[in-house]
Protein backbone atom coordinates (compact mmCIF):
# COMPACT_ATOMS: atom_id res chain seq x y z
CA UNK A 1 0.00 0.00 0.00
CA UNK A 2 2.23 2.53 0.35
CA UNK A 3 5.10 1.37 -2.21
CA UNK A 4 1.62 2.26 -4.42
CA UNK A 5 0.83 5.66 -2.75
CA UNK A 6 4.81 6.30 -3.11
CA UNK A 7 4.74 5.72 -6.54
CA UNK A 8 1.66 7.48 -7.43
CA UNK A 9 3.30 10.43 -5.50
CA UNK A 10 6.28 10.68 -7.26
CA UNK A 11 4.45 10.86 -10.88
CA UNK A 12 2.33 13.65 -9.48
CA UNK A 13 5.41 15.86 -8.18
CA UNK A 14 7.03 15.98 -11.48
CA UNK A 15 3.92 16.40 -13.12
CA UNK A 16 3.25 19.40 -11.13
CA UNK A 17 6.83 20.85 -12.00
CA UNK A 18 5.83 20.46 -15.54
CA UNK A 19 2.48 22.32 -14.75
CA UNK A 20 4.76 25.18 -13.02
CA UNK A 21 7.06 25.58 -15.79
CA UNK A 22 4.23 25.79 -17.94
CA UNK A 23 2.09 28.03 -16.25
CA UNK A 24 5.03 30.46 -15.15
CA UNK A 25 6.81 30.29 -18.99
CA UNK A 26 9.66 29.52 -18.01
CA UNK A 27 10.82 27.36 -20.72
CA UNK A 28 9.52 29.55 -23.26
CA UNK A 29 5.53 28.13 -25.85
CA UNK A 30 7.95 25.23 -27.10
CA UNK A 31 9.05 23.58 -24.50
CA UNK A 32 6.48 21.10 -24.48
CA UNK A 33 6.88 19.96 -27.67
CA UNK A 34 10.39 20.07 -27.65
CA UNK A 35 10.78 17.44 -24.41
CA UNK A 36 8.10 15.69 -25.85
CA UNK A 37 10.42 15.09 -29.34
CA UNK A 38 13.37 14.17 -27.45
CA UNK A 39 11.70 11.61 -25.39
CA UNK A 40 9.81 10.09 -28.41
CA UNK A 41 12.68 9.96 -30.91
CA UNK A 42 15.84 9.64 -28.91
CA UNK A 43 15.13 8.74 -24.92
CA UNK A 44 12.07 6.06 -24.89
CA UNK A 45 13.15 4.25 -28.21
CA UNK A 46 16.54 3.70 -25.74
CA UNK A 47 14.21 2.63 -22.99
CA UNK A 48 12.15 0.16 -24.86
CA UNK A 49 15.59 -1.21 -26.34
CA UNK A 50 16.87 -1.41 -22.74
CA UNK A 51 13.79 -3.13 -21.72
CA UNK A 52 13.40 -5.42 -24.50
CA UNK A 53 16.55 -6.68 -24.68
CA UNK A 54 16.73 -7.46 -20.94
CA UNK A 55 13.75 -9.56 -21.09
CA UNK A 56 12.44 -13.12 -22.67
CA UNK A 57 10.79 -12.35 -26.08
CA UNK A 58 8.13 -14.63 -24.28
CA UNK A 59 7.64 -11.57 -21.61
CA UNK A 60 7.36 -8.93 -24.46
CA UNK A 61 4.79 -11.40 -26.85
CA UNK A 62 3.51 -13.96 -24.35
CA UNK A 63 0.49 -12.97 -22.16
CA UNK A 64 0.39 -9.30 -21.36
CA UNK A 65 0.89 -8.43 -25.44
CA UNK A 66 -2.88 -10.62 -26.03
CA UNK A 67 -4.36 -9.09 -23.30
CA UNK A 68 -3.60 -6.01 -24.40
CA UNK A 69 -4.69 -6.37 -27.71
CA UNK A 70 -7.74 -7.90 -26.97
CA UNK A 71 -9.12 -5.67 -24.14
CA UNK A 72 -8.27 -2.41 -26.53
CA UNK A 73 -10.35 -4.09 -29.60
CA UNK A 74 -13.35 -5.27 -26.80
CA UNK A 75 -13.03 -1.30 -25.98
CA UNK A 76 -13.02 -0.06 -29.51
CA UNK A 77 -15.73 -2.57 -30.54
CA UNK A 78 -18.27 -1.00 -27.47
CA UNK A 79 -17.57 2.33 -28.25
CA UNK A 80 -18.63 1.76 -32.27
CA UNK A 81 -21.63 -0.59 -31.17
CA UNK A 82 -22.99 1.62 -28.37
CA UNK A 83 -22.12 5.13 -30.40
CA UNK A 84 -23.62 3.76 -33.28
CA UNK A 85 -26.84 2.26 -32.39
CA UNK A 86 -27.88 3.70 -28.78
CA UNK A 87 -26.10 7.06 -27.80
CA UNK A 88 -24.23 9.03 -31.02
CA UNK A 89 -26.70 8.69 -33.98
CA UNK A 90 -25.76 10.96 -37.12
CA UNK A 91 -21.63 10.21 -36.71
CA UNK A 92 -19.63 9.57 -39.72
CA UNK A 93 -17.80 6.17 -39.58
CA UNK A 94 -14.65 8.13 -39.51
CA UNK A 95 -15.90 10.37 -36.35
CA UNK A 96 -17.30 7.22 -34.72
CA UNK A 97 -13.35 5.43 -35.20
CA UNK A 98 -11.69 8.39 -33.43
CA UNK A 99 -14.19 8.32 -30.98
CA UNK A 100 -13.06 4.16 -30.77
CA UNK A 101 -9.82 4.76 -30.72
CA UNK A 102 -10.18 7.59 -27.83
CA UNK A 103 -11.70 4.71 -25.77
CA UNK A 104 -9.37 2.33 -26.31
CA UNK A 105 -5.99 3.69 -27.50
CA UNK A 106 -4.16 3.62 -23.89
CA UNK A 107 -0.99 6.71 -23.72
CA UNK A 108 1.33 3.80 -23.27
CA UNK A 109 4.98 5.66 -24.49
CA UNK A 110 3.99 9.26 -21.57
CA UNK A 111 2.81 7.36 -18.91
CA UNK A 112 2.94 3.65 -19.42
CA UNK A 113 6.64 3.38 -18.67
CA UNK A 114 6.38 6.02 -15.36
CA UNK A 115 3.33 4.16 -14.10
CA UNK A 116 5.26 0.36 -14.99
CA UNK A 117 8.35 2.45 -13.15
CA UNK A 118 7.12 4.05 -10.24
CA UNK A 119 3.42 1.97 -9.52
CA UNK A 120 4.22 -1.78 -10.81
CA UNK A 121 7.90 -1.75 -9.92
CA UNK A 122 9.09 -2.58 -13.33
CA UNK A 123 9.45 -0.66 -16.60
CA UNK A 124 9.24 -3.80 -18.57
CA UNK A 125 5.55 -4.00 -17.62
CA UNK A 126 4.64 -1.40 -20.34
CA UNK A 127 6.65 -3.31 -23.28
CA UNK A 128 4.07 -5.32 -23.85
CA UNK A 129 1.54 -2.71 -24.49
CA UNK A 130 3.83 -0.51 -26.56
CA UNK A 131 4.79 -3.10 -28.64
CA UNK A 132 1.23 -3.66 -29.36
CA UNK A 133 -0.23 -0.50 -29.90
CA UNK A 134 2.59 0.40 -32.33
CA UNK A 135 3.36 -2.74 -34.38
CA UNK A 136 -0.24 -3.49 -34.43
CA UNK A 137 -2.80 -1.14 -33.55
CA UNK A 138 -1.47 2.04 -35.14
CA UNK A 139 -1.26 0.46 -38.75
CA UNK A 140 -4.32 -1.11 -38.81
CA UNK A 141 -6.30 1.90 -36.85
CA UNK A 142 -4.15 4.44 -39.93
CA UNK A 143 -5.09 2.17 -42.48
CA UNK A 144 -9.07 2.59 -41.62
CA UNK A 145 -8.91 6.07 -41.08
CA UNK A 146 -7.13 6.22 -44.44
CA UNK A 147 -10.37 3.93 -46.15
CA UNK A 148 -12.74 5.97 -44.31
CA UNK A 149 -12.07 9.25 -45.37
CA UNK A 150 -10.48 8.98 -48.57
CA UNK A 151 -12.35 10.73 -51.39
CA UNK A 152 -14.34 8.01 -53.56
CA UNK A 153 -13.10 8.41 -57.41
CA UNK A 154 -14.51 7.45 -61.18
CA UNK A 155 -13.19 3.82 -61.73
CA UNK A 156 -12.37 1.14 -59.35
CA UNK A 157 -9.28 0.58 -61.29
CA UNK A 158 -8.48 4.01 -59.73
CA UNK A 159 -9.21 2.79 -55.96
CA UNK A 160 -7.33 -0.15 -56.38
CA UNK A 161 -3.69 1.18 -56.70
CA UNK A 162 -4.33 4.46 -54.47
CA UNK A 163 -5.51 2.31 -51.56
CA UNK A 164 -2.12 -0.37 -51.93
CA UNK A 165 0.00 2.65 -51.63
CA UNK A 166 -1.68 3.96 -48.84
CA UNK A 167 -1.40 0.98 -47.37
CA UNK A 168 2.23 0.37 -47.79
CA UNK A 169 3.06 4.32 -46.96
CA UNK A 170 1.09 3.45 -43.54
CA UNK A 171 2.78 0.10 -43.06
CA UNK A 172 6.31 2.38 -44.11
CA UNK A 173 5.65 4.71 -41.93
CA UNK A 174 4.86 2.61 -38.94
CA UNK A 175 8.40 0.66 -39.26
CA UNK A 176 9.99 3.68 -39.47
CA UNK A 177 8.58 4.79 -35.98
CA UNK A 178 11.70 5.24 -33.33
CA UNK A 179 9.97 3.38 -30.65
CA UNK A 180 9.49 0.50 -33.52
CA UNK A 181 13.26 0.10 -33.96
CA UNK A 182 13.39 0.66 -30.32
CA UNK A 183 11.57 -2.40 -29.81
CA UNK A 184 12.91 -4.52 -32.96
CA UNK A 185 16.47 -3.95 -32.30
CA UNK A 186 15.37 -5.38 -28.27
CA UNK A 187 14.10 -8.33 -29.63
CA UNK A 188 16.48 -8.80 -31.85
CA UNK A 189 19.25 -8.54 -29.27
CA UNK A 190 17.18 -10.60 -26.84
CA UNK A 191 16.55 -13.07 -29.19
CA UNK A 192 20.27 -13.89 -30.06
CA UNK A 193 21.29 -12.83 -26.63
CA UNK A 194 23.92 -10.26 -27.30
CA UNK A 195 24.68 -7.08 -25.87
CA UNK A 196 26.44 -3.79 -26.20
CA UNK A 197 30.06 -2.61 -26.07
CA UNK A 198 30.30 -1.10 -22.07
CA UNK A 199 30.60 2.66 -23.54
CA UNK A 200 28.05 2.22 -25.94
CA UNK A 201 25.33 0.73 -23.36
CA UNK A 202 26.04 3.17 -20.75
CA UNK A 203 25.51 6.12 -23.22
CA UNK A 204 22.07 4.27 -24.35
CA UNK A 205 21.46 3.69 -20.23
CA UNK A 206 22.02 7.65 -20.16
CA UNK A 207 19.83 8.49 -22.59
CA UNK A 208 17.29 5.73 -21.41
CA UNK A 209 17.26 7.48 -18.14
CA UNK A 210 15.65 10.72 -19.65
CA UNK A 211 12.63 9.26 -20.86
CA UNK A 212 10.77 9.29 -17.93
CA UNK A 213 11.40 12.66 -16.28
CA UNK A 214 10.82 13.88 -19.98
CA UNK A 215 7.37 12.47 -20.57
CA UNK A 216 6.10 13.43 -17.03
CA UNK A 217 7.46 16.98 -17.37
CA UNK A 218 5.94 17.35 -20.87
CA UNK A 219 2.67 15.68 -19.56
CA UNK A 220 2.36 18.53 -16.88
CA UNK A 221 2.79 21.44 -19.38
CA UNK A 222 0.36 19.73 -21.55
CA UNK A 223 -2.15 20.71 -18.89
CA UNK A 224 -1.83 23.93 -18.93
CA UNK A 225 -4.89 25.83 -20.32
CA UNK A 226 -6.42 22.87 -21.18
CA UNK A 227 -10.65 23.65 -21.32
CA UNK A 228 -12.16 20.32 -22.09
CA UNK A 229 -16.43 19.51 -22.64
CA UNK A 230 -16.71 22.91 -24.46
CA UNK A 231 -20.54 23.08 -24.86
CA UNK A 232 -20.25 24.59 -28.29
CA UNK A 233 -18.08 22.26 -29.45
CA UNK A 234 -21.21 19.85 -29.56
CA UNK A 235 -19.84 16.18 -28.95
CA UNK A 236 -20.11 15.92 -25.27
CA UNK A 237 -21.69 12.99 -25.29
CA UNK A 238 -18.84 11.56 -27.41
CA UNK A 239 -16.09 12.67 -25.28
CA UNK A 240 -18.22 11.20 -21.98
CA UNK A 241 -18.66 7.89 -23.90
CA UNK A 242 -15.52 7.31 -24.67
CA UNK A 243 -14.13 8.55 -21.56
CA UNK A 244 -16.45 6.38 -19.53
CA UNK A 245 -15.18 3.62 -21.75
CA UNK A 246 -11.35 4.47 -21.51
CA UNK A 247 -11.15 4.38 -17.43
CA UNK A 248 -13.71 1.96 -16.82
CA UNK A 249 -14.81 -0.56 -19.08
CA UNK A 250 -11.13 -0.87 -20.94
CA UNK A 251 -10.01 -2.13 -17.52
CA UNK A 252 -13.05 -4.25 -16.79
CA UNK A 253 -12.39 -5.74 -20.33
CA UNK A 254 -8.39 -6.21 -19.89
CA UNK A 255 -9.84 -7.99 -16.11
CA UNK A 256 -11.94 -10.26 -17.85
CA UNK A 257 -9.73 -11.39 -20.38
CA UNK A 258 -6.80 -12.15 -17.95
CA UNK A 259 -8.47 -13.89 -15.49
CA UNK A 260 -10.93 -15.62 -17.88
CA UNK A 261 -8.71 -16.56 -20.66
CA UNK A 262 -5.30 -16.23 -19.07
CA UNK A 263 -5.92 -17.36 -15.65
CA UNK A 264 -3.49 -14.12 -14.36
CA UNK A 265 -3.61 -13.27 -10.91
CA UNK A 266 -1.37 -11.22 -8.38
CA UNK A 267 0.66 -8.64 -10.15
CA UNK A 268 0.19 -10.54 -13.98
CA UNK A 269 -3.77 -9.23 -13.02
CA UNK A 270 -2.42 -6.06 -11.96
CA UNK A 271 -0.19 -4.99 -14.24
CA UNK A 272 -2.26 -6.17 -16.88
CA UNK A 273 -5.37 -3.87 -15.70
CA UNK A 274 -3.46 -0.53 -14.52
CA UNK A 275 -2.04 -0.75 -18.43
CA UNK A 276 -5.26 -0.14 -19.37
CA UNK A 277 -6.05 2.00 -16.98
CA UNK A 278 -3.57 4.32 -19.21
CA UNK A 279 -5.54 7.71 -20.79
CA UNK A 280 -6.36 7.78 -23.91
CA UNK A 281 -3.00 8.32 -26.15
CA UNK A 282 -2.20 11.89 -27.82
CA UNK A 283 -1.77 9.69 -30.89
CA UNK A 284 -5.49 10.04 -31.58
CA UNK A 285 -5.30 13.78 -31.63
CA UNK A 286 -2.65 13.72 -34.28
CA UNK A 287 -4.17 11.00 -36.27
CA UNK A 288 -7.89 13.03 -36.02
CA UNK A 289 -5.77 16.04 -37.26
CA UNK A 290 -4.43 14.72 -39.81
CA UNK A 291 -7.69 12.77 -41.35
CA UNK A 292 -9.74 16.11 -40.28
CA UNK A 293 -12.03 14.28 -38.17
CA UNK A 294 -13.22 14.03 -35.05
CA UNK A 295 -10.43 16.29 -33.94
CA UNK A 296 -13.03 17.69 -30.64
CA UNK A 297 -13.24 14.02 -29.33
CA UNK A 298 -10.06 13.22 -29.59
CA UNK A 299 -8.46 16.35 -27.79
CA UNK A 300 -11.08 16.18 -25.21
CA UNK A 301 -10.73 12.74 -24.80
CA UNK A 302 -7.56 12.79 -24.25
CA UNK A 303 -7.83 15.87 -21.32
CA UNK A 304 -10.63 14.26 -19.34
CA UNK A 305 -8.75 10.76 -19.09
CA UNK A 306 -5.36 12.50 -18.53
CA UNK A 307 -6.48 14.30 -15.60
CA UNK A 308 -8.71 11.31 -13.97
CA UNK A 309 -6.68 8.27 -15.27
CA UNK A 310 -3.80 8.51 -12.37
CA UNK A 311 -6.94 8.19 -9.29
CA UNK A 312 -8.61 6.15 -11.44
CA UNK A 313 -5.55 3.45 -11.27
CA UNK A 314 -5.14 4.59 -7.74
CA UNK A 315 -8.18 3.10 -7.11
CA UNK A 316 -7.51 -0.16 -9.29
CA UNK A 317 -3.77 -0.61 -7.88
CA UNK A 318 -5.26 -0.58 -4.12
CA UNK A 319 -8.07 -3.15 -5.16
CA UNK A 320 -6.13 -5.43 -6.40
CA UNK A 321 -2.62 -4.92 -4.99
Amino acid sequence: MTAIFSGFSVIWIIIGVGFAIGRLGMLGPDSRVIMSRVAFFIASPCLLFLTISDSSIREVLGPQFLIAGMGAFLALAIFMILGKFLILRGRSAAELMVGGLSASLANSANLGFPIAAYVLGDVSFAAPLVMFQLAVFTPLYVIVLDFLTRSPTPTSAQVRPSRTVAVLRSIGQSMGNPMIIGSMAGLLFSWQGWSLPGPIHESVELLAGASIPLMLLAFGLSLVGSHPLDKKAGRRRDVLLASAIKLVVHPLAAFGVAVLIFGASGEMLLAAVVMASLPSAQNVLVSAIRYNTGEVIARDTVLVTTVLAIPAMLVVALLLA
